[in-house]
């Protein structure tokens, strides 16, 4: 993950900015989150230069707070490439209907 990492994420309103934040977030649901799978359907890789994105739809499902929960939607993240590394700078995910 790239230092300037940003994201959308499927319930938010505003960006979120920064690796440490995505971090955190993460750390934080899994401190409570159970069980989860997910899957990615479908993905599509571009490549362009040292800038590549992948498209695709998930499914998930597992527990939070001991509740049962299961989700569908499409993401798009971007990567860029730094001293040979492949960097995750941005991703986008949006529910399903």
């Amino acid at each position: 993950m790239h230092p300037d990492f940003t994201a959308f994420g499927e319930n938010d309103a505003t960006l979120a900015e920064g690796k440490e934040l995505e971090l955190h977030n993460i750390r934080a649901w899994l401190q409570h989150a159970r069980n989860v799978h997910t899957e990615m359907h479908h993905p599509k890789v571009t490549l362009h230069g040292a800038v590549a994105w992948i498209t695709y739809s998930w499914t998930d499902s597992g527990s939070d707070q001991g509740k049962p929960f299961s989700s569908r939607g499409k993401s798009t993240r971007i990567f860029v490439k730094e001293k040979d590394q492949w960097l995750c700078i941005h991703a986008h995910h949006t529910l399903a209907p």
